[in-house]
């Protein structure tokens, strides 16, 4: 039976996935977004309502999830996430939405170095007093990564991760995941599923499938996490994700953020992508980067 679902951050790279497989199983979906740009205009192409709000507005909030059966709620890694899952909350329970599925991560916990890890954590405290089901999701690094930190002018990965390991998993990998929750979140209520890619692997080893799969040789050159600050820092990053990311470091290097899982096989019925098939779907980036630099 279709469903009627928000979708926060819908143009992000969790919320637009969710989308995307929402849409093609038949349901209505409803994309909060923050402004009008090329991005909510393709949500819109795909049939998607698209609404513009702030999840610090209550009363956008409110307005967004009117009508609405189950909810999704992610935020960007900066000051104000347990306002905006308090903000969410309350929305939803004066309108009666019945599910929210939540995007934690997997460094959550009380005593995290990171500030938005440890806020993760407080977050779904708060959220598991929903009078609804709650579903909280904790994902290990996103494939993404190695399109973010990949240095296009020496083909290099600069991270501070040593020879420690995960299982990269792809944002449209957890999009699926959601979409299947937030189609019948009963099974799932009061869950914490751990996400992963399906194999774990240092940063070599993830440099040499890149390498395999793009036929050019990628290297992971492990750099201290006080370089790794100050590179961050020299892009002009917020302090509170610059101070995120060197405490997650810290824990990577523990194991904080190792291990596999088959809760994407289980939750949607296929396995996740492979780093060599991440590559491999986004290989036009990495070929345009390479060939812009060349003469």
């Amino acid at each position: 039976m279709p469903r009627h679902v928000l979708i926060t951050g819908a143009t992000g790279k969790t919320g637009a996935s969710a989308t995307a497989t929402l849409l093609d199983h038949g349901h209505r979906v409803r994309a909060l977004v923050h402004r009008t740009d090329g991005r909510a205009d393709r949500l819109a192409a795909a049939g998607a309502e698209v609404v513009i709000g702030d999840l610090h507005d209550l009363d956008a909030v409110t307005r967004a999830t009117k009508g609405i059966e189950a909810a999704y709620l992610t935020y960007p890694i900066s000051p104000g996430l347990i306002e905006a899952a308090a903000t969410l909350m309350l929305a939803a329970e004066e309108n009666n939405v019945g599910a929210i599925v939540n995007m934690s991560q997997i460094s959550a916990r009380r005593d995290a170095a990171s500030d938005a890890a440890r806020q993760h954590w407080i977050a779904e405290r708060v959220l598991d007093h929903f009078s609804g089901t709650v579903t909280h999701l904790r994902p290990t690094f996103f494939a993404e990564w190695l399109i973010s930190f990949w240095d296009e002018s020496t083909s290099e990965l600069r991270l501070p991760f040593a020879d420690a390991r995960h299982a990269p998993i792809a944002a449209e990998d957890e999009g699926r995941v959601i979409a299947a929750i937030l189609e019948n979140p009963q099974p799932h209520a009061g869950k914490i599923y751990p996400l992963y890619g399906p194999v774990e692997l240092n940063h070599h080893q993830i440099a040499e499938a890149m390498t395999r799969t793009l036929g050019r040789q990628v290297t992971y050159v492990p750099i201290g996490i006080d370089e790794f600050a100050a590179e961050l820092e020299r892009h002009g990053l917020a302090p509170h994700f610059v101070q995120h990311l060197t405490s997650v470091a810290v824990d990577y290097r523990n194991g904080i953020f190792a291990g596999t899982n088959d809760v994407v096989r289980t939750l949607t019925g296929a396995d996740p992508l492979t780093v060599e098939a991440f590559i491999e779907r986004n290989r036009q980036f990495f070929d345009g980067h390479a060939s812009s630099n060349n003469p």
